[in-house]
């Protein structure tokens, strides 16, 4: 890692393996925490959630560039999930062939038929990037993806920059322990919960946190309702945890979804009844449906056409520029469209993305051409769009994974950046940049973040 940590301290065995027993002392007592594989549902038996035993260095050009963008992306989705006749037409051919897609635009049309029942919005947005390797070895900014459903890891990515802090100092690197940003997602993320909290208008109303009946990383999301707690909710409110409906008796305020973005959570009708109930209802909804359907592949790939961007921000050349600066070269698959072949003939410089979140569903290689070899003369090939590969610089470093050997190995990273905003009607009350997370990953994997088990949470090192 010539960049950040010396050769010296990486290939010293004896102090790696030292300051590798530091850093996981370091996360337990930090709080960097998840439940172990084997007890999901038991909070008596934990783990720290797998890091970086370094932090990994960031050209800060483009972490500063990623920052100032992401206000920008917020007004971006909130526009688009106001615009119905856009999500109409950028959707229709992928509801044609995505069954949950078009379940959910399905109800999206029932509430904008029978009108939306609040005028209080709600969005907790991640965007996530990579560093595209230049020739002449500079790096450009490339959005993976944009996440308005179930943005995770602000809650750990607080609590990292500490154990960072505490490695390197141990490791004799003072100079660069103090390079470690502050960092803390769980604030504004609770932030801005607590400002619809307040817009809604009533103090005996509760705040409602959505989640998985089994949950490894349940601490995640207890840092924000910690931080609720902690600043914003002596006077009246409550907050509750459910994993199937609202919670008995009270006023709802505020529905966090945690839960809900993948076809799996919605196992029979009665959930998609429960979805339909708190869709119809009067409270904030995080992500409600048309911001939910506003953060899918095919409307990011939709953006990159020309033109569509100016209609957003019809008067503003330089926020144009900025968001179309992020974009990766981006692909429809629609009837009749060349990318086919194009990727058929040219896998490896691609990636195959469905209409899904979570981590893990990306296709890459040998594959791509395997899953369009199948469906090339069929309009199931709709169901996906086509991304640019994107080529970060490796890095060297360590994964600190419980029950996982310890070695060096060539790392991949990717930057997300949390933004929140807040609408009440026609006025954004709130719109914020308030923290980011670096996920690595070893570069023998092609995809899968930390809550599939492939990434580890990191820091960004200035450089």
């Amino acid at each position: 890692m010539a960049q950040g940590i010396p050769d010296e301290v990486m290939m010293n065995d004896t102090l790696i393996k030292e300051l590798a027993d530091v850093a996981k002392d370091a996360a337990l007592l930090q709080g960097v925490l998840m439940r172990i594989q084997e007890t999901p549902n038991s909070s008596e038996l934990v783990t720290y959630a797998p890091f970086t035993l370094f932090p990994t260095p960031v050209p800060k050009a483009v972490f500063l560039q990623a920052l100032a963008v992401q206000t920008h992306y917020n007004t971006l989705v909130d526009k688009i999930s106001q615009d119905t006749d856009f999500l109409e037409e950028a959707l229709s051919s992928t509801i044609a062939v995505d069954d949950f897609t078009a379940r959910l635009f399905k109800l999206h049309q029932q509430i904008l038929k029978e009108g939306r029942s609040q005028s209080i919005v709600l969005g907790l947005n991640r965007s996530d990037y990579m560093l595209d390797q230049r020739d002449d070895g500079s790096s450009s900014l490339k959005q993976i993806e944009i996440n308005t459903f179930a943005a995770s890891f602000g809650g750990l990515s607080s609590r990292t920059p500490d154990v960072h802090r505490h490695v390197l100092k141990v490791a004799g690197r003072l100079e660069e322990s103090q390079n470690i940003l502050d960092n803390n997602p769980a604030a504004g993320l609770a932030r801005a919960v607590a400002k619809a909290w307040e817009l809604y208008g009533s103090e005996r109303a509760v705040v409602m946190f959505l989640v998985e009946e089994s949950q490894r990383n349940i601490f995640d999301q207890r840092y924000i309702e910690s931080e609720l707690w902690k600043r914003y909710c002596g006077r009246g409110a409550v907050l509750e945890e459910t994993s199937q409906q609202l919670y008995d008796g009270q006023e709802v305020a505020v529905v966090y979804f945690r839960n809900g973005y993948m076809p799996q959570n919605y196992i029979s009708e009665q959930t998609w009844d429960a979805r339909l109930l708190m869709e119809r209802s009067l409270a904030v909804k995080c992500p409600d449906i048309s911001t939910h359907l506003a953060g899918t592949k095919k409307v990011q790939q939709v953006l990159t056409r020309p033109g569509v961007l100016e209609k957003f921000f019809p008067d503003q050349p330089q926020v144009v520029e900025q968001i179309r600066a992020t974009f990766a070269g981006l692909y429809t698959l629609d009837m009749g469209d060349k990318t086919v072949t194009m990727a058929l003939e040219e896998p490896d410089r691609y990636v195959l993305k469905p209409q899904r979140e979570g981590g893990g569903n990306n296709i890459y290689g040998s594959e791509i051409c395997q899953v369009l070899q199948g469906v090339k003369g069929s309009t199931e090939r709709m169901a996906y769009i086509l991304m640019d590969k994107i080529h970060p610089a490796p890095v060297q470093n360590y994964l600190l994974r419980r029950d996982a050997p310890l070695q060096l190995n060539n790392c991949l990273s990717e930057l997300g950046v949390f933004g929140t905003y807040v609408r009440q009607g026609k006025d954004m009350v709130m719109n914020e940049c308030v923290g980011h997370l670096l996920r690595t990953k070893s570069s023998e994997h092609s995809d899968g973040g930390v809550a599939a088990g492939v990434a580890v949470l990191d820091n960004p090192l200035l450089i």
